[in-house]
């Protein structure tokens, strides 16, 4: 199945300040994470954001701010993002088929909406370089069982020059030196 980008978005989920830190490979995490937005926004591909009880866990961390350029992030308390009424208003208003994830933590939230979106007949691209748990092991058995449940799983370099389809175009350029 090609993931298109006319119906895609992206979905960044909880890189907050006070959990980040603690989150395995967070620095290469947000490397990615930052690649990923930037490559989206080349090929004009929404990107939402979310943040997970801001008052304990902070504010997203300042480079990933700083990738998203304005915006304003879904506040939730749900580990699902789908259980998240502004979230789910945001998804529908878009009308994308293809939700293109990364973000923390793989176990918990990523893993939920994964298995929610699957349920409400969305197609779930984590982006298995751009996601992170505080233990390897969890994320690990996060990926295991996403692609179980229907989800594909994706690197970042793999999915933009998907979505980019065609060598040649300025898109195209852009995405390579986005990735070297």
């Amino acid at each position: 199945m090609r993931i298109i980008k006319e119906q895609s978005c992206g979905l960044i989920i909880d890189i907050q300040e006070k959990l980040h830190p603690h989150i395995y490979k967070h620095d290469i995490i947000s490397r990615n994470v930052i690649t990923l937005i930037q490559g989206l926004k080349i090929l004009n591909v929404p990107v939402i954001l979310t943040q997970q009880y801001t008052k304990g866990l902070g504010d997203t961390v300042p480079d990933i701010k700083q990738a998203m350029g304005d915006f304003t992030p879904i506040e939730k308390n749900s580990f699902s993002c789908c259980d998240e009424p502004a979230f789910m208003e945001t998804l529908n208003r878009l009308g994308k088929k293809y939700i293109i994830i990364g973000g923390t933590e793989a176990h918990v939230c990523i893993l939920q909406t994964t298995i929610d979106l699957i349920e409400k007949s969305y197609i779930p691209v984590v982006v298995e370089n751009c996601i992170s748990s505080r233990k390897n092991r969890d994320k690990k058995t996060a990926v295991d069982r996403m692609r179980q449940e229907g989800a594909i799983i994706t690197t970042y370099e793999s999915v933009l020059f998907e979505l980019t389809r065609y060598a040649g175009t300025s898109q195209f350029k852009e995405i390579s030196r986005l990735v070297k």
